[in-house]
């Protein structure tokens, strides 16, 4: 958490400092734990950033969840739980309508019916796929397509999918590579 704490520090800090920056954040547990700690003036100026879309919230679960995995209810209930802390504290604006799971194992359609048809998502991307077909849809320029995650839901459980494709590990990532400009990072904590 403690490097969490950081960033979310950091983000919020410049986000203020600069109306041209946005932010995207995914997991609402480390969130929580940071909003938890913070005075009233800091969470009204953090809820004028949500208000804005400079920062902004993508999946909004309790936590990214491995989609494979676990029993349709946990991923029912984590969802549940993250979109109810933002509404709670930002209001239904602050409610998803995308998400990306930087590293799930494996890519179920209760995942994409969860997201699509239940909560309402418009695109749910993701970092980790079987490199088979990622070489496929590669090679075929089908890293992005309309899942149909439930044949019995119609359109209402479809939704944009797709692969993040860049410089990092599992073959995601940023294009810009921060790693290896700094040997040790800096960490600054004002209070």
């Amino acid at each position: 958490f403690h490097e969490v704490f950081y960033i979310i520090e950091t983000v919020v800090d410049q986000l203020l400092k600069d109306k041209n920056r946005r932010f995207i954040y995914v997991e609402v547990a480390f969130f929580a734990r940071w909003w938890e700690e913070q005075p009233e003036e800091r969470r009204n100026a953090t809820r004028t950033l949500v208000n804005e879309g400079r920062l902004e919230f993508i999946n909004g679960g309790w936590c990214m969840h491995d989609e494979a995995a676990p029993h349709y209810v946990e991923m029912v209930d984590q969802t549940t739980r993250g979109h109810q802390f933002l509404i709670k504290n930002f209001g239904r604006t602050a409610v998803p309508r995308g998400t990306w799971q930087i590293d799930p194992f494996g890519h179920s359609s209760t995942n994409a019916w969860l997201l699509a048809s239940e909560a309402g998502m418009d695109s749910l991307y993701w970092g980790r796929t079987d490199f088979q077909d990622f070489n496929v849809r590669l090679n075929e320029s089908r890293l992005e397509w309309v899942w149909q995650a439930s044949q019995s839901l119609g359109s209402s459980a479809r939704v944009f999918a797709g692969q993040l494709f860049g410089t990092g590990g599992g073959g995601y990532g940023s294009w810009v590579d921060f790693d290896d400009l700094f040997e040790e990072q800096v960490q600054d904590d004002p209070h």
